[in-house]
């Protein structure tokens, strides 16, 4: 069964469904998504690189877990299922930091990228158990050294996870998370 993937305005109402695989080209029409960062009691953030055969952005780190919702699918439930599918991790409380981030970037093919793209993030000791299809490695990084990284090698991670970086740090530090 193939995915579905929800088409939006620029107010994020709905206004179709498409399957995945017909959605990312060089013209992707404004969807949802999500971006989640999950975190280890060290404070440290779980990255993965995508996997070579990646539509869009095959072999670039980024975040733990992108994805989309399904139609009716609340986004951290999304986040959740994601998770579970492409590290085996189960967690039981995501939250969102940013329900309204939105971006559009092209990768090195010539794919774009064009999401409302709520920003969410948990936490997790687990060890991942990741799906080949959809990640290729994993690595747990210090937050600080993440920060670093992204700035002083941009090319090696996804844009989204770059900029979302900012918008998690400024909530972790305003909340005393860090």
């Amino acid at each position: 069964m193939s995915e579905l993937i929800v088409l939006v305005d620029d107010q994020n109402r709905q206004i179709g469904i498409v399957d995945k695989e017909s959605v990312h080209t060089s013209n992707t029409l404004l969807h949802r998504g999500f971006s989640l960062f999950l975190f280890n009691s060290k404070k440290e953030l779980l990255m993965t690189k995508r996997a070579q055969h990646k539509k869009t952005f095959p072999e670039v780190w980024t975040n733990t877990v992108c994805g989309h919702p399904g139609p009716n699918e609340e986004i951290t439930q999304a986040a959740k299922r994601r998770l579970k599918q492409e590290l085996g991790i189960t967690v039981f409380d995501v939250t969102i930091i940013d329900p309204n981030y939105r971006y559009r970037f092209t990768d090195r093919n010539g794919i774009v990228e064009n999401e409302i793209c709520p920003i969410l993030i948990t936490k997790s000791d687990a060890y991942p158990q990741p799906n080949p299809e959809e990640t290729e490695d994993w690595q747990w990084l210090p937050w600080v050294t993440f920060l670093i990284e992204v700035k002083d090698n941009p090319d090696k991670y996804s844009p989204w996870s770059i900029e979302e970086a900012l918008i998690v740090d400024r909530y972790m530090k305003k909340d005393g998370k860090m």
